[in-house]
């Protein structure tokens, strides 16, 4: 453990900020799942749906931070891409 007060409230702060950082990141999977599963059950509609509601979700975290924007656009687009295949 650190002995200085800065470096203690560093530590502090990087664990919140981790916390934060986890519980977007698991939205945005939990979104990404939903969507992989409306593709594979041929649920063009849900899929769709699925879709905008996941697009969103990773433009939040790209937004905090959370997510580079090449990688929030890397994402979107195999999303966009595998509902598309359904048309």
């Amino acid at each position: 453990m650190a002995n200085i007060k800065s470096a203690k409230k560093r530590i502090l702060v990087n664990e919140t900020k981790a916390l934060r950082n986890k519980a977007i990141k698991s939205k945005v999977k939990t979104t990404i799942k939903k969507v992989d599963a409306a593709v594979a059950a041929g649920d063009k509609d849900l899929a769709k749906t699925s879709l905008l509601a996941a697009i969103s979700e990773i433009n939040k975290a790209t937004s905090k931070g959370v997510y580079h924007k090449n990688t929030a656009s890397r994402k979107v687009s195999r999303l966009s891409k595998a509902v598309n295949t359904l048309a």
